[in-house]
C-alpha cells in the first residue's frame, strides 16, 4: 500500500519519479478526435506532411497522462481536495506514437492555510520525461491538500 503524504509530510526540493506509459498510434488518435482534432493528430498523411514530419500527440494528452501518472500511485488520496490552477504550462518537444513518458514531480512550496488550518497549498513542478531522457512538457500544480489531523 502506497504511503499517504499530507500537507505536512512534503518537503521543499522532496521529489518523486513515476513508472511509464507508452502512447500508441491509436491512443493518440483517439484522445485527439475527442479532445483536439488537429490533423497533425489525427490523420498520418496529412501529419506526414506538417511541420512535425508525422503524427505528434495533443499536448493536452501529453499533460494528462503526466499527471495521471503522479496521482495513480496514490500518495494524495487521503489528502486531495482538488486544485484551484496549473502555472508554467510548456510543451517542449512533440510526443509520437511509442514513445514512453514518465513523470518527474518536485515540491516547490508548501503553504499552510492562514485561514483554514485543516489544509493549505503546495506547488509541484511536473515533468513529462521520454524514454531519451528529453523533457517534452512541463507544468506546476497548485494541489490543495488536507493536513494530517492525526499528527
Amino acid at each position: 500500500m502506497t504511503p499517504q503524504l499530507f500537507l505536512d509530510d512534503l518537503q521543499v526540493g522532496q521529489r518523486f519519479v513515476c513508472p511509464g506509459a507508452t502512447l500508441t498510434e491509436s491512443d493518440i488518435i483517439a484522445f485527439a478526435m475527442h479532445y483536439d482534432p488537429q490533423p497533425f493528430h489525427i490523420d498520418a498523411v496529412a501529419a506526414a506532411e506538417s511541420l512535425y514530419g508525422g503524427l505528434i500527440a495533443s499536448g493536452f494528452q501529453v499533460i494528462a497522462l503526466c499527471f495521471r501518472l503522479f496521482i495513480q500511485q496514490g500518495q494524495f488520496r487521503a489528502a486531495s481536495m482538488g486544485s484551484p490552477g496549473m502555472d508554467d504550462l510548456r510543451w517542449y518537444a512533440p510526443v509520437r506514437p511509442g514513445d514512453t513518458l514518465h513523470t518527474e514531480v518536485e515540491v516547490l512550496e508548501v503553504n499552510p492555510s492562514r485561514s483554514k488550518p485543516d489544509r493549505g497549498i503546495a506547488r509541484l513542478q511536473y515533468a513529462a520525461i521520454n524514454q531519451r531522457g528529453e523533457q517534452v512538457a512541463g507544468f506546476i500544480v497548485r494541489h490543495l491538500l488536507r493536513i494530517n489531523q492525526n499528527n
